[in-house]
This record gives structure tokens, C-alpha cells and sequence, in this order.
């Protein structure tokens, strides 16, 4: 193959280290003795997003190739053509002649093609008497043969990235599909669970689609959709586990008994009656019989502190997790008053999530009882749920920890809703 010694640009153009690295790398490149240039070609437009080439450079070196007049490119050929600017841009689709100089700086840039000025930057060819070519001077076509394997190596990458680009769109698209399926049937059934922030959340996710997404754009809203349909699954499988649980200490509120028979100090300001007036805490105050019960792995990971405090020093179950809140209860000065007037309100699951927030958030909280007492109170009015604090918990240990947490786990911090104060 003749690539000849190093050549620079005629006139104005400079030379860039670039271009000698190029031409250096296309000398000593191991070639093979023949490649398809039509092959080559369509190689190149596979990958010519790596190799920074626009659809209208593809047409000036598809006008180039039209002017070897050999199929093939061989070393034992001369590889350089020569046609003039008026010749190529009528091959080329009538291309302005602007941009056709753009298009062949392009290309040489990309190391596809090397210039080869004559001493006046006129391109031609000099014959011998049997009119063989001795000298040309133009546009060198050696990168095609040095770089054939290099281009059809990219070409192989891009068509696996594009697979996986749509076999990822595709499972993104149906999950997305079951995931706002499932939270319609949660809210049209009334079914237990914070459907309201689980909606928002999915909002949230498809509200940062972008127009044309990247493999990396599919696959953080693939990882964020998935997390949220695995909570919106749990939350609809704990309806079967809460049917089958009607009967025991959790599902119809167990008696809390305070084993301390002296008489105790409050920590916290109890709320008078006046006379006549009917007790918050009577018989007649509706239970809200679990229905806020979240799955149990949220809540230890929302809450991790709690764990501690449970029977082994683990929460493996629900009667654990209230066992140890009855402990953190004590820990915080939180008066069984307090804790028995928010179990009738929140039910005992709702109850033990409360103080397991309440213990995260202890160093900006004055008075945990009073803080209790106030969310209960809110609680029967209807102005506070268990859902918006327990996931507003959840996006602050995620925090910390958001360059070591997986793609999956920060789909959690955007499940808070709109204009809600969690911590008030």
C-alpha cells in the first residue's frame, strides 16, 4: 500500500499533531491484502455517531469511492483519487460547495481519509507513457484499508447497543404499563396503602422522560420504575397477609398493659376535658384497623435505628417491630397514654412506624410525646397519614448516601408529594 512519506495542507490549513498521528498510525497499521469498499462504507455509517460524522460527510466519501474504479482496496493499488471539488459535488447530490469542504475536513479529522496536496493544491495525476499512474495527488483512501477492522468493530458495537437500547425501552415500557395499572386498582378498590404518594411517585419518573433518550436514560428509568412496581406489589400483597391475620394480636389491636402498677409522670402535656366532654381516647373512636400497614422492609429501611431495639436485636416481623417501638417508646419518655390514644387512632403497626420516625428525627424533636400526641390528634381529624412521613424518611437516609446507593434506590427520594409538610 502506498501512503507515502508524511504530507501537510497547502495554503491556510494547519497541521495538527492529529493529523501526523493519523497518518503515522496509517503506515504502520498490519493491513489486509484486499477489503470490500462498499463493505467498509457501510460499516463507517453504522458507527459514524463514534466517529463524529454527520449524513452529509457519508455523502462525500460515498462520492470518493465512486471514483476508485476498482471495488476493492488493495495494497497493491494506488489509493488515492482525485476529483475536483465541481466533479464531487455532482456525485454528492449537488452539495453546496461550503459545505463539501466542511464534509472532507470532517473526514480528515476522523481519520477516514488523508490529503495529499500537490505543490500548487490542484488535484491530478501524473501517467507514464503506457499510461500507468506514477504520481497522484488528492485524497488518500489508505485509512479504509489500515482501519477496515477497527471500523467493522465499531459497527458491531453500535448494532449491540441499539439491541439492548430496545429490548431495555421495551421492558421499561411495560412496566411502566402494570405500574399505573396497579396503583388505579389500589385507588379505585380503596385498598390500604398510600396510593397518593405511590401515584405521585410514578408521576414524578415519567415526568423526566426525555425526548430521545439514551441507553443510560432508559436504564436509570427502567431501575426507578421497577423499584416502585416491587413497593406497589408488596403493598398489594399485604392485603392477603392482612386477611389471614383478622384474627390475631395485630389485626384486632392486642391489649397494651403497662407492667409498672406505681403511678407514672407524664413527659408530656396531656390534653384537658373540659366536663361534659366525651374523651378522644373512648369507645366510640373508630380504629383504623392497620389501614396503613406498609411492607415491612420499608419501614426498617426507612428506619433503621428502630431495628436495634428489637427482641434478638433484629425486626424480622411485625410483632417484633411493635415490640421494639414499645422499648423506643419508654427510651424517647413517651408516656403509655400517649402511645394507647395514637394505637386507637393509627392502629398498632401505624402507632410503632410513628415512633420509629419519631426516634429517627429525636435530635429535632423537643418532646416526643407531644410530638406523638400532636400527630395522633392530627390523625383524627384527617389531616395526617402514615404514608407521606414514612416516605419523606426514606428520601432522607437516601441523602447521605447517594453516590453509593444504587440507580434502583434513588427512584425512593422522589416519592414525596406536592405542597405536603411531613415534619411540621
Amino acid at each position: 500500500m502506498d501512503t507515502g512519506h508524511l504530507t501537510t495542507p497547502f495554503g491556510r490549513r494547519p497541521m495538527a499533531l492529529t493529523l501526523v498521528r493519523r497518518q503515522i498510525e496509517t503506515k504502520k497499521a498490519a493491513t489486509p491484502t484486499a477489503v470490500d469498499k462498499w463493505r467498509v462504507f457501510r460499516d463507517i455509517g453504522d458507527a459514524r455517531a463514534r466517529l463524529g460524522l454527520q449524513d452529509r460527510a457519508l455523502a462525500v466519501l460515498n462520492a470518493l469511492l465512486s471514483f476508485f474504479p476498482a471495488t476493492e482496496l488493495s495494497s497493491d493499488k494506488n489509493l488515492i483519487v482525485f476529483p475536483s471539488n465541481a466533479q464531487l459535488s455532482a456525485r454528492a447530490n449537488g452539495i453546496a460547495g461550503t459545505t463539501l469542504r466542511k464534509c472532507l475536513g470532517s473526514l480528515v479529522e476522523a481519520g477516514i481519509i488523508i490529503r495529499k496536496d500537490s505543490p500548487n493544491g490542484k488535484r491530478y495525476a501524473r501517467k507514464s507513457g503506457e499510461g500507468d499512474i506514477e504520481d497522484a495527488y488528492g485524497f488518500s483512501l489508505a485509512p479504509l484499508l489500515a482501519r477496515a477492522t477497527e471500523f467493522a468493530a465499531l459497527a458491531q458495537e453500535v448494532a449491540a447497543e441499539q439491541r439492548r437500547f430496545r429490548i431495555m425501552k421495551d421492558r421499561l415500557t411495560i412496566v411502566r404499563r402494570d405500574v399505573r395499572k396497579l396503583i388505579t386498582v389500589g385507588m379505585e378498590e380503596h385498598l390500604p396503602g398510600d396510593w397518593a404518594a405511590a401515584e405521585a411517585c410514578f408521576i414524578d419518573i415519567v415526568g423526566r422522560f426525555v425526548r430521545r433518550p439514551t441507553l443510560r436514560d432508559i436504564a436509570a428509568s427502567l431501575d426507578e420504575m421497577s423499584l416502585l412496581h416491587e413497593e406497589v406489589t408488596s403493598l398489594l400483597e399485604m392485603q392477603e397477609e392482612i386477611k389471614k391475620s383478622d384474627g390475631n394480636d395485630i389485626a384486632s389491636g392486642c391489649h397494651i398493659q403497662n407492667s409498672n402498677t406505681e403511678c407514672y409522670i407524664e413527659l408530656e402535656p396531656s390534653f384537658e376535658k373540659k366536663p361534659g366532654e366525651k374523651s378522644a381516647t373512648n369507645k366510640t373512636t373508630t380504629r383504623k384497623n392497620e389501614s396503613e400497614v406498609f411492607p415491612l422492609s420499608m419501614v426498617v429501611r426507612a428506619c433503621p435505628e428502630v431495628a436495634v431495639f428489637g427482641p434478638r436485636g433484629s425486626v424480622g416481623n411485625w410483632r417484633d417491630m411493635m415490640s421494639a417501638a414499645v422499648t423506643v417508646r419508654s427510651m424517647l419518655g413517651v408516656s403509655p397514654s400517649a402511645y394507647e390514644e395514637a394505637c386507637e387512632t393509627l392502629g398498632q403497626a401505624g402507632a410503632a412506624i410513628a415512633i420509629a420516625c419519631i426516634l429517627e428525627r429525636a435530635n429535632h424533636i423537643n418532646s416526643a410525646g407531644g410530638y406523638l400526641r400532636d400527630l395522633t390528634a392530627k390523625a383524627r381529624r384527617g389531616e395526617f397519614s402514615l404514608g407521606p412521613m414514612l416516605f419523606a424518611q426514606l428520601r432522607a437516609n437516601a441523602a447521605p448516601t447517594k453516590r453509593a446507593t444504587s440507580s434502583r434506590q434513588r427512584s425512593i427520594v422522589h416519592l414525596r408529594p406536592q405542597g405536603t409538610d411531613f415534619f411540621t
